[in-house]
């Protein structure tokens, strides 16, 4: 017995790791989940069950397929150079690549990324003269690869009307270009090596017999197509060991099925998860919050993390006035934390999305603290933004030759690489400004003669009007927020540019200089190039979602307001909110040692106050396992709050004629969702989510509003 690799394995690890038969572990954040894997795998190797050659082991990053040969390559004497691990795209196309011609593929076809995917659209549909305002290349692309992902082909497809129909020809058409040119998007690789294993009996039992262990990282963020595949590469003789958490299930946007965990011992006849419960990351004081959160959601396999590692601090939770007091106290607390002795990258502000971020970024800028975006882009570098601020460019400017290449076909407006060519050899013979060249041509390319127009138009309204007036009229006017409807994951993008008239207004009440000059030059100032690096000591901020596997000493969960945390479209759809639960039980055991959680009671939305009420996640914490405080009543422990206190505004009363997430029955719209209030007195409004018509907001006296 290899009594050296099982050392130091608590029991459930033991049993897992040395499991009989096929097996679903259920492995709880900080659990050592991924030692349970690579051990299991290094102890069939070692008691030669199997040989690595027939061992399959499936992660859903390469980050994590590489650490597991990495750790394995420690533990054995064997190559593991050769071994079946990595991420599903990359196994499916060593698969291809092996078999070429029984998938009907070149040897040497090519894979194409999501940009080259869309080039190879837009060039379908220019062959095929498709009016692309009618039919948009990025919402072809989201048809394509989402049917794809659920293992569709075109002609699979149930098309119940005109529009989707000739989406549905459109796809054949890709399909058919991709046979001919030999090439594969990402979607196609999992779907094509399905289909072969599906086709070809002789090659699915080779694998089957070769692969006698299959094992699965990340169960829970598996799709059903991701599962079939695996089902088809298992013989009667292999043994399943899947790995995953259903409470940490929240990639359902991606396609993500949590209910493959119940599906899985159903399918093996598995009668109990094996149960990873011993956190080894956190203090009780945050897994007992934990576990009170997530014991709200229904249909999970079920269990309780626990530590032996203490109690630890409280949870602090701060009440700001807004989210600019949020960011300072935020700033505040780190700053503490800093002459405490604790270094800046072990602490990590999370959010739910993207757009909050522009608050706290401004927050430790202004207060010279290093900060780094993870998984993503600063505010003011993210592209919707940068296209958005040469829209602002232009207006202030229109001579700036960047900011013109940067919009003059974005949206698309029919402006092509060969027209820009002749424009600017032009401009450069005649000595003049892109600008200046365009308005000369007059008429000449409808395109180009419209985004003068629009410029033009732009800055004609713009006249005499403030800094956060001309930013929205660049939002209405720009096309930005209509392109960006279409895109599957558009929705971030729109919230970030509509942050950006907030960011508009709170730099008109700190700046002496309002202008739009002077905006320009702080968006410049607080871009990128002052971030951080990499190995740098600095403060690490990202999504809630970008921070699924990491861990960090303190954690801050900022937003936690209703509409927010849990986000408002979550409330009317079919398993959003007990999703969005599941991502406040990831948010929250991300932090070891200290936990702070914070709302605000008003935040600028579209550039107008919303008051919101507290997350519903709050109150599902138990009361003695938190510390509440705000700076109007006493200072919290330390790290210490912020100083400076405002007037608190009038919020609508916690006494509400409807709670938000119930359902409420409109006589006009029919049954929604109330997802939040704003106003007060005789002027407070409520808003309801209906599934068809959208977000409505009426005034509270004159709504007859009947519970469903």
């Amino acid at each position: 017995m290899p009594a050296d690799l099982l050392e130091g394995l608590n029991p459930d690890q033991l049993a897992a790791v040395t499991a009989a038969g096929s097996a679903l572990v259920l492995a709880g954040a900080g659990s050592g989940k991924t030692r349970v894997l690579t051990t299991r795998i290094a102890w069939l190797v070692q008691t030669a069950q199997v040989s690595p050659m027939g061992i399959l082991a499936v992660t859903f990053t390469n980050k994590a397929a590489k650490e597991m040969l990495t750790r394995l390559s420690a533990m054995l004497p064997i190559n593991t150079r050769g071994m079946w691990v990595g991420t599903f795209h990359g196994l499916c196309n060593r698969l291809l690549r092996a078999h070429h011609r029984d998938a009907g593929l070149p040897q040497l076809f090519q894979i194409l990324d999501s940009a080259d995917q869309l080039s190879a659209i837009k060039r379908l549909m220019k062959a095929l003269n498709v009016d692309t305002d009618k039919y948009e290349p990025r919402k072809l692309q989201a048809f394509i690869n989402m049917n794809k992902e659920a293992g569709l082909r075109a002609d699979k497809v149930e098309a119940w009307d005109p529009y989707t129909r000739r989406l549905t020809e459109l796809f054949a058409e890709y399909d058919a270009q991709c046979n001919r040119e030999g090439v594969v998007d990402f979607a196609e690789l999992l779907l094509r090596s399905y289909e072969l294993l599906v086709r070809n009996a002789m090659l699915r039992e080779h694998y089957q017999t070769r692969f006698r262990h299959i094992l699965v990282d990340e169960f829970q963020d598996t799709s059903k197509l991701q599962y079939a595949w695996l089902k088809l590469l298992a013989g009667p003789d292999t043994v399943l060991f899947a790995v995953g958490d259903d409470d940490q299930s929240i990639y359902a946007f991606r396609g993500a099925e949590v209910g493959n965990m119940a599906e899985f011992m159903r399918d093996l006849g598995i009668p109990e998860p094996i149960k990873l419960t011993q956190n080894y990351r956190s203090h009780s004081t945050i897994l007992d919050a934990a576990n009170a959160v997530i014991a709200q959601n229904a249909n999970r396999l079920g269990k309780d993390l626990w530590t032996d590692a203490g109690v630890g601090e409280p949870i602090r939770h701060y009440e700001a006035i807004d989210d600019r007091e949020e960011a300072g106290f935020v700033v505040e607390a780190i700053r503490e934390l800093y002459r405490e002795g604790l270094a800046y990258a072990d602490v990590a502000v999370l959010y739910r999305s993207n757009a909050q971020s522009r608050a706290i970024e401004h927050a430790l800028f202004t207060a010279g603290l290093p900060y780094r975006v993870y998984g993503g882009q600063r505010f003011f570098e993210r592209a919707e933004i940068k296209h958005a601020l040469a829209f602002l460019r232009l207006i202030a400017n229109p001579e700036d030759d960047n900011a013109f290449l940067r919009v003059v076909n974005f949206p698309a407006r029919g402006v092509g690489a060969r027209t820009l060519e002749v424009l600017d050899a032009a401009a450069r013979q005649g000595g003049m400004t892109l600008w200046q060249t365009a308005c000369a041509g007059g008429g000449k390319n409808k395109g180009l003669a419209g985004f003068v127009g629009l410029i033009e138009a732009m800055r004609t309204e713009a006249e005499g009007l403030g800094l956060a007036e001309t930013v929205e009229i660049v939002l209405a006017r720009s096309g930005l927020i209509e392109h960006y409807k279409t895109e599957k994951e558009g929705e971030g993008r729109i919230e970030n540019l509509n942050e950006l008239t907030n960011a508009a207004l709170a730099f008109t009440s700190e700046a002496d200089d309002h202008s739009l000059t002077a905006f320009l030059a702080h968006a410049a100032l607080e871009a990128g190039e002052h971030e951080a690096g990499a190995s740098a000591d600095a403060v690490q901020m990202m999504t809630v979602h970008a921070a699924k596997g990491l861990e960090f000493h303190t954690v801050f969960i900022t937003g936690l307001e209703e509409g927010l945390f849990p986000h408002e479209n979550a409330l009317s759809d079919e398993g959003g909110l007990e999703e969005e639960r599941r991502l406040m039980y990831v948010a929250l055991t991300r932090a070891r040692r200290r936990l702070f959680l914070s709302h605000a009671q008003q935040r600028m939305l579209h550039g107008q106050p919303r008051y919101g009420l507290p997350s519903r996640f709050l109150e599902e914490i138990p009361a003695v396992l938190v510390h509440s405080f705000n700076q109007r009543r006493f200072s919290p422990p330390s790290p210490a709050g912020v100083g400076g206190a405002n007037p608190a505004p009038v919020q609508p009363s916690r006494d509400l004629p409807h709670k938000i997430g119930s359902r409420v029955s409109h006589p006009r719209y029919g049954e929604g969702v109330v997802s939040g209030y704003q106003g007060q007195g005789a002027e407070a409004e409520i808003r309801i989510a209906f599934p068809k018509v959208g977000d409505k907001w009426f005034i509270l006296e004159y709504v007859k509003l009947t519970p469903c």
